[in-house]
């Protein structure tokens, strides 16, 4: 079994270059999925989990989800659970043994012991800009300004939550096997390209 996972910046396309990727290499793909499965789960709606997940916690209190994470006290329970539940379902994903590209959720850390090829995502913000107005809702209509205090938001959030359960920080190149920037770039042209790198370097560690 193969597992890719993909970490980005949000706005950079790493949501799209999984998703292409998987159906490039004819690989099961998750992302929205394992939210919806979260939210099941637990009984609560997949925008409820999505938001609660996505929040920042700024002080900490050690609880066990397989591992040592990091959570506030004043963190409720549900939070809790939906977090003890995205570690359940994302280990039961790689227990398919299946060939599979996951998006976000900290898959890299949580399935290090399946040894992944974990990408990082990246652009200029100019790209990432362009990208996010792009693909913004017809009734959304955000401004240039509006645009990037979500973007840093939300990037603040992935950050932070990777800080709960890891001391490799978010972003830095050391903690990941492939950085791709995708300024002024079409990801679709990418795919072709990272595909082979990553049979290459499956092949390689087959070898080892």
């Amino acid at each position: 079994m193969r597992i890719i996972t993909v970490s980005r910046e949000f706005g950079s396309g790493g949501r799209e270059l999984g998703k292409r990727l998987a159906t490039e290499l004819g690989w099961d793909y998750y992302d929205r999925e394992i939210i919806a499965e979260i939210a099941r789960k637990c009984s609560v709606s997949e925008d409820y989990a999505h938001y609660m997940l996505g929040q920042t916690f700024s002080s900490s209190a050690a609880i066990t989800m397989g591992q040592s994470f990091h959570i506030p006290e004043v963190l409720q329970s549900t939070q809790i659970k939906l977090l003890r539940e995205q570690t359940n379902v994302i280990k039961e994903i790689a227990a398919r043994d299946r060939d599979c590209v996951i998006v976000g959720r900290n898959a890299d850390l949580l399935l290090r012991d399946y040894n992944p090829l974990n990408i990082f995502v990246c652009a200029d913000t100019a790209s990432k800009i362009k990208r996010c107005a792009e693909r913004s809702g017809k009734d959304e209509n955000l401004s240039e300004k509006e645009l990037l205090k979500n973007m840093k938001a939300i990037d603040k959030n992935r950050k932070n939550s990777r800080e709960m359960i890891s001391d490799s920080p978010w972003g830095d190149p050391k903690g990941y096997n492939l950085i791709i920037n995708t300024s002024g770039v079409e990801i679709k042209k990418l795919i072709p390209s990272v595909a082979v790198f990553a049979k290459g370097w499956f092949e390689s560690k087959d070898k080892d």
